[in-house]
């Protein structure tokens, strides 16, 4: 059985932090800022944890083992 490749894409958007738990930035922070409240923003600067529901496929898509 070949080697598995690293999803180029889930690669540079997750991290996995030392625990195995999966660090992702949140959305809408690139651009059309003007309109959105500076507590939002400071909010959307901060990094959160992937959903349980999906850290299988994420890990898949990282090819690192599933925890199960």
């Amino acid at each position: 059985m070949p080697k598995l490749k690293t999803n180029s894409g889930a690669k540079k958007r997750f991290k996995v932090t030392a625990t195995g738990k999966i660090k992702r930035q949140r959305a809408f922070h690139n651009h059309l800022l003007t309109k959105k409240s500076s507590k939002r923003k400071r909010r959307l600067r901060q990094s959160a944890l992937v959903d349980t529901t999906d850290v299988g496929r994420i890990r898949r898509l990282l090819c690192i083992g599933v925890k199960g």
